[in-house]
């Protein structure tokens, strides 16, 4: 084999030489040559290639030698040639060789060069290598190094957004390295310190926020009760703006110009900027829902240290309440910022569930604490503080319907200690009041008394007119005690407090139930306090004092129509029709019960006077002058007239007196009625109509103001059974059975069987001698009456003038009636 591959090496070399022998040029000769060279001296086939170059030569002599035996000549020729080339062969070899050497040298020396180079250029590389490497190590332990250093600045943003650059960007061109890995591996750690390093900025803004709500709740009261003044400066300078409230369109548009930032003021300021870095930051790391029901648990931790466990609303500022409620306020407007300054943070629910719980929890505070309080101004200024927190919460669109139930619960209390505070107020006037007209020193003190008593004077006779204070002289007479005028400023004090209560929000939500009440509890005042105190001194015996106690209904009476006029134009809201206190028809009911009782009184002294007559029916003594009782009667009627009856007005003292004379009246009718009086003398008859007479006379001799007129047809029916009587005593008692008497009307009046029974026992008495005017052996009178004799059998007989007697008996008179009847 290894002969085999020596020899197909020295063919190849052959046929090599050949080919070069056999160029058309002797550059080609040259360009094929030298590669042949240089292979030859590569390979270590120099001796082949000089054997193949013999064995060309030899082939050339021979084939020379052959041409030249044949062309000896041309062989000659050729030799002489050959030898020219063989030298030239051999130059050319000797050249090779040392150009081979030289090219050998060369390409040592250049291959050691180029393994320089290249070992140089490897060694080049990985020094740059090393140096991106180390450059890109470095800029990642730079930002590494840059969030903890923006973590110390507390620029917690500008960390994760560095974080996320290293990790998304500058790590991924490190991942070959180890560090890539390590710094990989703690970046959720240093994005936790950044989640804790935000929350921990954002607690500390929690609780200062925390801690400025109270201040950020004042601000946000003093802000409400400038625009309480503001509107109402305009509600004074237009009474179209009157009717706008708090928190009304129309409010809202008439004080844009005033603009107010509650959340940033020269008072206080809220950053939100803590916040807003805390949601880019949990939003970045993916964290919103863990975040937003962690905010959520911190507001309501808050919420609950924000209310306190009892409330002391005793305090004469009501600092307390007012602590309590700006915390709130502040509490609940930092939520509404926060859900205008987000989106999609706070949920509604949650800050109405937040906003529901303080107001719940506010409520049973101070509704629990409500008992303590007995001061009705102390509820004022309570209202007052929760009337303001409701207006400056509603201008912020929370529900405050919880809050207006808690004004009406605040309203019962007010009221009810109003009631208690003027029912007492009332009781004591009622009970100290000395029941006398009232008396005036001087105009300032008449004025002041009008002022607040709803009491017009009545007009001036000649003038017509309502006379003036320094008209009138002093000291001068009202005709109320000073209790009414006690009892008025009491009610207009009482509507003024009870207004008070709805002088701002509360009259706005509230103002038919305040209205409501108000009626109501005045009624009671009225009918409670005043009536039945007053109706339980008509127990009294002097007529005096009961005669003020009517003449003071009388005029509670009237003042009501004033006070309903009063409380209708005081009204808030509007009404659908009149209005109508209970306590009206009450007085009125209270002034018939004063008018009976007086009645009473009255009757009950002329009944005393009149049980003191002592007329001897049968006496035959004519009276010169009027009975005692008569004469104390008729005193008595002018002294009640003149002192008692004065003070009250025209139509009761009317009544009063007509009722008194209708009274004595029927008592004297009674009297002659009698059944126990079987029989009146003349004497006894004239002593009747005397007596009868001068109390007609004592009536008409009255006053053109106290309407004698009216009062007589008090005694028509006494006047006219006196007139009969007179008739009767006369013997002339058929004139009440005349047909054409009774036609004109003269005995009217006189019920027929009481005319009838009159007549028979004053005919009874009369006997008719010789010439009608001897007086029987009985006795006589002027008028012709005798007493009857024995014999009359029981009954009253008349002797006709021829000395006989006919019985004429009750039965006659009756028979008789009836026939006049018939007649009639």
């Amino acid at each position: 084999m290894p002969g085999l591959i020596v020899g197909d090496q020295h063919d190849d070399l052959t046929s090599a030489v050949q080919q070069i022998i056999l160029s058309s040029s002797e550059s080609d000769y040259l360009d094929q040559l030298i590669p042949l060279l240089r292979n030859a001296h590569t390979q270590t086939k120099v001796t082949p290639l000089i054997n193949a170059l013999n064995h060309v030569s030899a082939d050339r002599e021979a084939e020379i030698e052959r041409i030249c035996n044949t062309n000896h000549q041309e062989f000659i020729s050729s030799v002489q040639q050959l030898q020219s080339v063989r030298e030239g062969t051999v130059t050319l070899t000797s050249e090779i060789m040392q150009l081979s050497r030289s090219i050998e040298a060369s390409t040592e020396k250049l291959a050691e060069q180029k393994k320089a180079l290249v070992d140089s250029r490897g060694v080049r590389q990985n020094i740059d290598d090393a140096t991106q490497a180390l450059k890109d190590c470095l800029e990642v332990l730079r930002l590494a190094n840059q969030v903890h250093d923006l973590l110390g600045k507390k620029n917690h943003y500008a960390a994760l957004r560095a974080l996320d650059e290293l990790q998304n960007v500058h790590l991924r061109e490190v991942t070959r390295y180890k560090i890539a890995e390590v710094i990989e591996r703690s970046v959720p750690a240093t994005q936790a310190l950044i989640a804790e390093a935000v929350m921990t900025d954002l607690n500390t803004w929690l609780y200062r926020i925390r801690e400025t709500s109270q201040f950020l709740g004042e601000v946000a009261f003093y802000h409400t009760e400038m625009r309480r003044a503001r509107q109402k400066r305009r509600a004074e300078g237009d009474a179209h703006l009157g009717t706008a409230k708090l928190n009304s369109p129309v409010e809202l548009v008439a004080d844009e110009a005033e603009e107010f930032d509650i959340l940033n003021n020269d008072e206080v300021q809220v950053d939100f900027s803590p916040l807003f870095e805390c949601l880019h930051i949990h939003d970045a790391l993916g964290q919103m829902d863990k975040f937003r029901a962690d905010y959520a648990a911190t507001r309501r931790r808050q919420k609950d240290l924000l209310v306190p466990q009892t409330l002391n609303l005793l305090d004469e500022e009501a600092n307390a309440l007012s602590s309590l409620l700006e915390g709130i306020a502040g509490f609940a407007i930092i939520e509404k910022a926060t859900m205008a300054k987000t989106e999609d943070f706070r949920a509604q629910t949650d800050v109405d569930e937040l906003w529901d719980s303080m107001c719940q929890s506010a409520i049973t505070l101070i509704s629990s604490a409500l008992h303590t309080i007995t001061n009705d101004e102390a509820l004022l200024r309570i209202k007052g503080v929760i009337a303001l927190f409701i207006q400056t919460m509603d201008s912020w669109n929370y529900s405050v319907a919880a809050l207006d139930a808690l004004l009406l619960t605040v309203f019962a209390k007010y009221s009810s200690l109003l009631q208690t505070r003027f029912s007492d107020d009332f009781a004591e006037i009622v009970s100290t009041d000395d029941y006398m007209p009232m008396p005036i020193n001087n105009a300032d003190e008449y004025t002041r008394v009008l002022s607040v008593s709803f009491y017009s004077p009545p007009p001036d006779e000649e003038t017509g007119l309502e006379p003036k204070p320094e008209d009138l002289e002093y000291p001068c007479i009202l005709p109320f005690s000073q209790m009414y005028p006690l009892v008025c400023i009491d009610i207009r004090n009482f509507m003024n407090q009870i207004y008070l209560f709805s002088d701002d929000y509360a009259s706005l939500r509230h103002a038919s139930i305040i209205d409501t009440t108000l009626q109501s509890m005045l009624d009671d005042l009225l009918v409670t306090n005043v009536i039945r105190s007053l109706l339980d001194r008509l127990r009294s015996q002097y007529p005096g004092q009961i005669v003020q106690i009517l003449t003071n209904l009388d005029h509670f009476e009237a003042a009501c129509a004033e006070i309903e006029d009063l409380l209708l134009s005081a009204r808030s809201a509007p009404t659908g029709g009149p209005l109508s206190l209970r306590a009206t028809p009450a007085f009125t009911d209270a002034k018939e019960a004063a008018e009976k009782r007086i009645f009473e009184l009255v009757n009950s002294k002329i009944d005393d006077l009149i049980e003191t007559a002592e007329y001897d029916w049968l006496s035959s003594y004519a009276p010169q002058q009027v009975s005692l009782y008569m004469q104390e009667l008729t005193r008595y009627l002018s002294n009640i007239m003149s002192s008692v009856l004065l003070g009250l007005p025209y139509t009761i003292k009317d009544m009063i007196y007509y009722t008194a004379l209708q009274h004595i009246a029927e008592n004297l009718l009674a009297l002659p009625l009698d059944p126990a009086i079987p029989r009146i003398s003349s004497e006894a008859a004239r002593a009747y109509v005397m007596d009868v007479g001068h109390l007609v006379s004592f009536v008409e001799g009255l006053e053109a103001a106290d309407r004698p007129e009216v009062l007589l047809e008090g005694l028509a029916e006494l006047r006219e059974v006196v007139d009969l009587i007179g008739c009767a005593a006369r013997g002339e008692g058929e004139v009440f059975f005349d047909q054409r008497v009774v036609a004109e009307g003269r005995f009217g009046k006189v019920d027929k069987l009481k005319g009838a029974e009159l007549l028979e026992k004053v005919e009874g008495r009369r006997e008719v001698g010789g010439g009608g005017g001897a007086v029987g052996a009985g006795g006589s009178s002027a008028l012709g009456l005798a007493t009857a004799g024995p014999g009359t059998a029981g009954g009253v007989g008349i002797e006709d003038g021829h000395g006989k007697k006919a019985g004429t008996t009750l039965g006659d008179f009756r028979d008789r009636l009836g026939q006049f009847g018939r007649r009639g």
